[in-house]
């Protein structure tokens, strides 16, 4: 790291978030999901389904492809964390894992809607999620060396505040460039660069290459200014497996660090449900365009911005704890709220033919899910630095990402069979509520600064 600043080094760290975000922004909740579950949609109405049926059908599909993804990352997230601790080297893994972000998201490309398989869309799309996913994993186990330890909340929170901008930022060029309007017309009232025709999906899909580019030309300053510490001593493979199950099997000595990632496990869970499912739940229940949602997306991903910065200074301030407590409380609000609205009632109220106030409403959400899950993130990640042991924080952080993931296909699955059993989609998001109070529940046995001495 010879000749790199902390200052351009904290930059670096900062750059994956913005580079990797879009891939959370764009094409998992507000421009290619949806644009699954609508074409996957228009194929089951083509086999004879109802609309109402059709879109609860897509949703599950969507949910139980997220599952087998969840699945997959639960398994391996612990072995190749274990891997890299031993080794001391994470950028390889990082290096790998942004290959596999490329080719997935680049890979949805090969959707349209005339020879559309939702079982080969699903499967480029998961494997960018789990590129993402697991680059993720290491690059947060950067975090505890970023600064001292008082300031690890705030560098988390600006640089989660950081990658929702370049997130923002890259939803707003695909609406102003790329994605159509029921006139044909992008936002900025052109026609789609390129060309791309929007009977044929081209104006959407181009989301999965534009996804892709960015990564790969804005993850330059990460891989040039961020580098491994050199480890003093080196394990092999095998003893750095071993001691993962050493440290999993000692985890009840450790009652605040168990109980922190119990209750991590479900409510971040819940979480990600609400952006995998909230422009599918736009498209189905409000019947909104593509590009009402990605217009929803942006709101939404500015309050995400503002309010990861802000909750940095929040931890600074009070701590994790309460700041996360606050946001999942918030979070059981917005769900709830969520599951009442139809186009035609507000929790079981009817409201006159044509009425706005779904819409709005939806709106509001839009921005509570942003500003309460952009501090409950950015938080996350710097309250296990207390929670973990200081001198194995690496160890931690791989037992951040084995709870963060072992549940990772709950959510989807549970919104799945909801949807499935109820024939709803309004219904089938109810399970989200549960999730997050039992994560809140969990936070009573968690210590402001964990099981070591503060």
């Amino acid at each position: 790291m010879a000749g790199i600043s902390t200052r351009k080094r904290t930059w670096g760290w900062y750059f994956f978030d913005w580079a990797s975000q879009p891939y959370n922004t764009l094409m998992l909740t507000f421009i290619f999901g949806p644009y699954f579950a609508q074409t996957a949609a228009a194929h089951f109405m083509a086999g004879g389904m109802t609309e109402n049926a059709a879109n609860a059908q897509a949703q599950a599909v969507w949910g139980y492809g997220l599952t087998a993804t969840g699945i997959i990352i639960a398994i391996l997230a612990p072995i190749l964390g274990a891997v890299a601790d031993s080794t001391g080297k994470l950028k390889p893994w990082i290096w790998i894992f942004s290959l596999l972000y490329v080719v997935g998201a680049y890979g949805t490309w090969w959707s349209a809607p005339e020879s559309f398989s939702a079982l080969s869309a699903l499967i480029f799309f998961g494997l960018g999620l789990i590129g993402m996913e697991f680059a993720t994993i290491f690059t947060n186990s950067y975090l505890p060396t970023m600064g001292p330890r008082e300031e690890l909340g705030r560098i988390s929170g600006s640089g989660w505040a950081w990658g929702y901008v370049g997130g923002v930022l890259a939803l707003i060029i695909m609406l102003m460039l790329f994605q159509a309007g029921s006139n044909g017309l992008t936002m900025a009232g052109i026609a789609s660069l390129f060309g791309l025709d929007p009977d044929t999906g081209a104006d959407t899909r181009i989301v999965g290459p534009f996804v892709a580019i960015w990564y790969a030309v804005f993850m330059i300053p990460f891989f040039l200014w961020v580098h491994d510490v050199p480890k003093t001593t080196v394990s092999k493979i095998g003893d750095g497996l071993r001691e993962l199950m050493r440290t999993i099997s000692e985890l009840p000595r450790h009652p605040s660090l168990l109980a922190y990632l119990t209750s991590s496990m479900f409510y971040r869970d819940a979480l990600n449900g609400m952006y995998t499912f909230g422009g599918i739940y736009a498209l189905g229940v409000l019947k909104w365009s593509i590009m009402e949602i990605g217009i929803f997306g942006i709101i939404a991903a500015i309050s995400g911005a503002i309010f990861a910065w802000i909750g940095g200074y929040a931890d600074r301030a009070f701590g994790p704890k309460p700041v996360i407590i606050v946001c999942c409380v918030v979070l059981i609000g917005t769900a709830a709220l969520i599951v009442s609205l139809s186009p035609t009632s507000v929790f079981g109220i009817p409201l006159e033919p044509g009425s706005s106030l779904p819409d709005t409403l939806f709106y509001v959400a839009g921005i509570l899910i942003g500003a309460a899950g952009g501090a409950v993130q950015s938080t996350s990640r710097n309250m296990l630095t207390r929670q973990g042991n200081p001198d194995r924080m690496t160890e931690a952080f791989g037992l951040y990402a084995l709870s963060g993931k072992a549940t990772s296909f709950l959510a989807p699955a549970l919104i799945a069979i909801s949807t499935d059993i109820s024939g709803s989609q309004r219904l089938g998001a109810s399970p989200l509520i549960v999730l997050f109070a039992i994560g809140i529940v969990l936070l009573i046995w968690v210590k402001p600064h964990g099981d070591h001495a503060e």
